[in-house]
């Protein structure tokens, strides 16, 4: 994380965190853990297509799967994502 780029905002209702990688830093980010101390730490997955297709992946199979139904998964691709929405498409 890059300090003087990194910035929060607090507001009576909300809080906003703004990170900024370190220039030698690449990819993308996957996830984030968040609390009030470290022993009680929550962890929240950012979007992309693998972390939607893993979370759907176990709704539509939560138990070990069989191979057959692992062929009648849905093919899941995130088209878009902004503040306000994610566009996905499922084949």
């Amino acid at each position: 994380l890059v300090s003087p780029e990194s910035s929060v905002s607090v507001s009576a209702h909300n809080a906003v965190v703004g990170l900024a990688k370190a220039p030698g830093s690449t990819g993308l980010w996957e996830k984030f853990s968040f609390g009030r101390d470290p022993s009680a730490l929550q962890e929240r997955l950012f979007v992309s297509e693998e972390n939607v297709d893993g979370f759907l992946g176990t709704a539509f199979c939560p138990s070990p799967c069989s191979p057959s139904a692992l062929e009648r998964q849905p093919l899941i691709e995130v088209l878009d994502v902004t503040e306000d929405r994610i566009q996905i498409r499922v084949e």
